[in-house]
């Protein structure tokens, strides 16, 4: 009797063990971690942990499984008993695996993180380029996801003839390629030294040619002033030859109210001391001379600022131009939307002037003109007042518009808004499509002193697009600039789910050297549409605090989806700019910046302004460290520092020479606009880059 007793306290014992263990009868609880790891390339070592309660024995045993994970040589790759996982060389053909912890006290009890393995993927910039005879052009490459190693092997083919490349000693990411003296098509590649099947492997093609400008047309725009402050407008046609020579030329000029017509423009296009992506572009129009400082994307396309001290300061563009895709002739159509900025100089001083609106150009031939233009609208802001023209806005626009009947690129154009007023355009870069709409780059040929004098951009305006609220439903950054009376205004801006008449927006700007980073306007603010589906927008911007009371009224006219030209409706600052689609927000990395980028300021708002261009050279040697190096003009001027991007596509440059700092906004992995939020910089402007 006595066993008996001892033997059920015993059992009655290791019952209640075994329950303490379990947590009084309860399964245990298994919690897997990764330190935020989700996605893991291909031979990717990663350590997981297991926290485990409800137990005192937190013993796990490892496993993975998947759909894919069945087969020998570890399709999905293994894990050791101490919670170290290695990915596997080959990609399944079900990326998904689960990473499972299973207590060892308890079966059931068990705790599980999911996983995606990519492959190692690499990409090399600038690509398509161009490349002078003998010239030096830098070549990045970047390794995604981001916790890839960024070490690469660089070679270029063909072999012996493709010219030298020489990988950077302290970046792997970044090769310096110097082309031959003959012309051909080369390709550089760099390969991840992830080894993994198929290795991760990015390229580039080259076309080494005598000029990185081709022989073809190009249209050239200008703005800034003289050295006496008096405003100054320029847009032209320039064709060049093979080796960078200009065989002919238009120049419209605009300055201080006069316009000037040269209708021969000679000059040339010289590299920067053998460098590929910078130089000088000279133009001899009307006996004078101007001498630019060129930068030049991948494209071959240039951000131009005058470095001719005595001529006055000011920037530009110069594009190859589509000129084949405008024609607007019976019975075709193509409306423009667009945004014209510059001066009205009646009275005693000169006041700011903004146009925006829409040209429906239709294609109605007369014995006079090629095409007429009806049903147009335009809202003006002339230094605050928006009635000069038709009393009130918008104002219904018509006119007319033909070709020059003896200079080749250049167009005239009159519109009537009850003021009649005159314009030249000539036809930049794009397509007849949304993805790449058509440009066309308008300056006014006044006939009279007293019609102001502006100049801006017209794109083609998408006919797919329905101009309701769907129009603004997806993110895009837009630009902003206006003048005060102690300095320029310059704020760029982030909009989100623009959808049911409401914004959701953030912005930096820098108002005369007052700063404002990272503001949220009150989601409440609301925007309005055309009932007409014309896409004129009025939308609210640039509030703060709890409600939209803080914001400005912007009128805005859309050429597609999140794209268009912005204005102010009744500041004296006349606050002008332009939005543009976000793709990738939400997903940035600041991985997919390395590249070569021109930079260059678009716009002379005030001559106070000191523009600039630069040729950035963004790297990453990897450990999340990101770097700027380039050269910056006038100068030229050796640039270093560092630049931080939010998954947002915001993020900063601050750069130690020379000394400044810069707020970033991305449209996508190839461009970015900023703005200088230096308190010291009273004058800032928008500043745009381009790889």
């Amino acid at each position: 009797m006595t066993k008996h007793c001892l033997f059920a306290v015993a059992l009655v014992s290791v019952a209640l063990w075994t329950g303490c263990a379990k947590g009084l009868g309860s399964t245990p609880s298994v919690t897997v971690t990764s330190g935020n790891i989700s996605v893991v390339y291909l031979t990717q070592t990663v350590q997981f942990a297991a926290k485990v309660t409800g137990t005192s024995n937190t013993a796990v045993n490892w496993s993975v499984s998947g759909n894919a994970c069945t087969g020998s040589g570890n399709p999905c790759g293994s894990i050791d008993s101490n919670g170290v996982y290695t990915a596997p060389a080959t990609l399944p053909s079900n990326a998904t695996v689960n990473i499972i912890a299973t207590s060892q006290a308890d079966s059931s009890g068990q705790g599980q993180l999911q996983i995606k393995l990519v492959a190692v993927t690499v990409t090399v910039t600038p690509t398509p380029v161009s490349v002078g005879q003998g010239l030096v052009q830098q070549f990045t490459a970047v390794a995604v996801p981001d916790d890839a190693p960024q070490t690469f092997t660089w070679a270029c083919t063909p072999t012996g003839s493709c010219g030298t490349l020489v990988q950077d000693p302290n970046t792997s990411g970044l090769a310096v390629y110097t082309a031959p003296a003959s012309t051909g098509n080369m390709v550089v590649t760099a390969t991840s030294s992830v080894p993994q099947s198929p290795a991760g492997v990015g390229q580039a093609k080259i076309a080494v040619a005598a000029s990185r400008l081709s022989p073809a047309a190009y249209t050239i725009r200008f703005s800034g002033y003289d050295n006496s402050s008096h405003p100054v407008e320029i847009a032209g046609s320039l064709t060049f030859t093979a080796n960078g020579t200009i065989a002919s030329g238009v120049e419209d000029v605009v300055i201080n109210g006069v316009y000037h017509q040269y209708t021969a423009v000679s000059g040339s296009y010289a590299s920067a001391a053998g460098g590929n992506n910078a130089g000088t572009l000279t133009l001899n129009a009307g006996g004078n001379t101007q001498a630019y400082a060129a930068v030049l994307d991948a494209a071959g396309n240039m951000r131009l600022i005058e470095s001719v001290s005595t001529n006055g300061v000011g920037s530009g563009s110069l594009e190859k131009s589509a000129v084949g895709v405008f024609n607007p002739t019976p019975p075709t159509s193509q409306k423009f939307v667009f945004g014209f900025t510059g001066v009205d100089l009646t009275g005693s001083t000169a006041k700011r002037i903004g146009y925006v609106g829409l040209l429906p150009m239709d294609g109605t031939a007369t014995t006079t003109t090629q095409g007429g233009i009806s049903g147009g609208l335009l809202d003006p802001n002339d230094s605050g007042v928006t009635a000069n023209l038709c009393g009130t806005p918008p104002c219904s626009v018509s006119g007319s518009y033909q070709p020059d009947a003896t200079i080749p690129g250049l167009w005239h154009m009159t519109l009537q808004t009850g003021v009649t007023q005159n314009f030249d355009f000539f036809i930049g870069s794009g397509q007849a499509n949304a993805k790449n709409p058509l440009t066309l780059y308008a300056i006014s040929n006044p006939t009279i002193t007293a019609e102001p004098i502006l100049s801006g951009r017209m794109v083609f305006q998408d006919p797919a697009t329905t101009y309701d609220q769907t129009a603004l439903n997806s993110d895009s950054v837009s630009h902003l600039t206006g003048v005060g009376s102690t300095g320029t205004f310059v704020s760029l801006v982030a909009t989100t789910g623009m959808s049911n008449g409401n914004i959701s927006e953030t912005f930096d700007q820098n108002n005369a050297g007052t700063i404002v980073q990272a503001a949220t306007q009150a989601s409440n603010c609301t925007y309005t549409t055309d009932p007409n589906k014309t896409g004129r927008y009025v939308v609210t911007m640039l509030g703060t605090g709890s409600t939209c009371t803080s914001g400005l009224p912007f009128v805005f006219y859309a050429s597609g989806a999140n794209r268009g030209f912005l204005l102010d409706q009744s500041s004296t600052a006349v606050m002008t700019g332009a939005m543009d689609p976000q793709t990738g927000s939400g997903a940035f990395a600041p991985s997919e910046l390395p590249g070569t980028y021109a930079v260059g300021t678009v716009s002379n708002a005030s001559s106070g302004v000191i523009p600039m261009v630069a040729n950035l050279l963004l790297t990453s040697p990897g450990n999340k460290v990101y770097n700027v190096g380039g050269t910056q003009y006038p100068g030229p001027v050796a640039v270093t520092g560092t630049y931080s991007l939010l998954t947002t596509g915001t993020g900063t440059i601050v750069l130690t020479a020379p000394a400044a700092s810069y707020v970033i906004y991305a449209t996508d992995a190839s461009h970015f606009e900023m703005i200088d939020v230096d308190a010291s910089v009273t004058n800032p402007a928008v500043i745009f880059a381009q790889q």
